[in-house]
């Protein structure tokens, strides 16, 4: 029984952990939150059956073990985990892997968005949730899953333009018709 629980979680490993550094921005600490997550999932006496509803159940547990975590440590180390992922990226850049770099940025403007479009954007468009999975980890309407990541995307394209002009003029034109 248990390896058969280890058999269905590996597949999700990678996603979970793209989640996870997300969450963290560190990659030490996106592994001990999976591995924390995992070895929860593989505890529990009861599970889904159902592989929509497991996956986003596997989301939930980390990012429960994730809530958890900062509740214990009693403060907020965003800060701080901004100033590590500014310094991969510094160091990274100098590879010279343009896609690198592009995935970088990206993954650096999510870190200057609210925490709440991260988490979103993390679920959606990096962990590759459906919108009915992202909302039963975060136990919301499916409703606002959709109006939580269009405005998220909004502010993540504001933030890879800089000043967000270009994008916010596109995006009156698009409303006028234009």
């Amino acid at each position: 029984m248990i390896q058969q629980q280890r058999d269905r979680i590996l597949p999700y490993l990678q996603r979970l952990f793209g989640y996870a550094q997300n969450l963290v921005r560190d990659r030490e600490k996106a592994r001990d939150l999976v591995q924390d997550a995992a070895c929860k999932a593989l505890a529990a006496r009861q599970f889904p059956r159902d592989e929509a509803a497991y996956r986003a159940w596997l989301f939930r547990i980390l990012r429960n073990q994730f809530i958890d975590d900062m509740r214990r440590q009693g403060r907020d180390n965003r800060r701080l985990m901004e100033l590590d992922a500014e310094a991969h990226v510094a160091v990274e850049y100098w590879q010279g892997d343009e896609r690198l770099i592009n995935r970088l940025m990206v993954r650096a403007a999510i870190g200057r968005v609210k925490p709440g479009q991260a988490e979103i954007l993390a679920l959606i468009d990096i962990a590759g949730l459906s919108y009915g999975e992202a909302a039963e980890v975060m136990n919301v309407p499916v409703g606002t899953i959709m109006s939580r990541l269009s405005r998220a995307r909004t502010a993540l394209l504001i933030e890879l333009e800089g000043e967000g002009g270009q994008v916010l003029e596109l995006t009156k034109r698009r409303k006028r018709g234009g």
